[in-house]
């Protein structure tokens, strides 16, 4: 099946946070939506293998930062491709936390927290319906949707995400692309990585040592030439 289609439906970018007990944790979404308006509600699709699904299923409740569309990858990237499991997300992270739920505010334009008032079970997902407590705009800067972060930001979609599609084969370049075996993040020379100040046009050979992929902070060796 072609699954072109889908991938024309837009998003934004979100960071969702819950807690359990003392902990906090939170990941990467891309499916946040109103659902009602009196009262309002919002609706957020989480994996069932992801630690904050378990957090929300206990505590009832839940955060969704808005993200601006100048949020850097290796923010997004700590939310999005690290495991709460084994770091802690919120370490160098400016958050607050709101009527006892965390909220990230770091790059983000908006925050809403939510109660749990119904869930549908969608397979390796659940939707979370939630009656919105408080929400707040913290800035006017641009909103990132989905098709910014993959087309300008050059990001992709985490193997929990509904929204992933296996990798495609890639017609060849004049210089070689190389994909990271932990996030499926793809360096390409041409776009370079100008978050970390790697100019377009950068081999991958020519990267420092130092260098580490900016979703997940893989270094270089793991790293494989597609």
């Amino acid at each position: 099946m072609d699954l072109c289609g889908l991938t024309k439906i837009s998003y934004g970018l979100y960071v969702v946070c819950s807690k359990s007990g003392e902990k906090f944790n939170g990941q990467i979404v891309n499916t946040v939506m109103q659902i009602t308006s009196t009262p309002p509600t919002v609706a957020i699709s989480i994996n069932k293998k992801n630690l904050t699904h378990g957090y929300i299923q206990s505590s009832g409740v839940f955060s969704a930062s808005v993200l601006h569309q100048d949020a850097p990858m290796t923010f997004i990237g700590t939310f999005g491709y690290k495991s709460g499991r084994e770091i802690d997300k919120f370490k160098d992270v400016r958050y607050e936390v709101i009527e006892g739920i965390p909220v990230v505010l770091d790059h983000a334009t908006a925050y809403i927290l939510a109660k749990v008032i119904g869930t549908l079970d969608a397979g390796t997902h659940t939707i979370f319906l939630g009656e919105v407590l408080d929400t707040k705009c913290l800035s006017d800067d641009i909103c990132m949707t989905y098709d910014y972060y993959h087309k300008v930001k050059k990001g992709l979609s985490p193997k929990n995400a509904p929204t992933y599609q296996p990798p495609q084969p890639k017609e060849e370049k004049k210089m070689a692309t190389y994909r990271c075996k932990v996030c499926g993040y793809v360096y390409d020379p041409s776009q370079g990585d100008p978050d970390n100040g790697v100019k377009p046009g950068t081999a991958f050979e020519k990267l420092p040592d130092s260098w580490v992929c900016p979703l997940c902070g893989a270094g270089k060796d793991e790293f494989e030439k597609e």
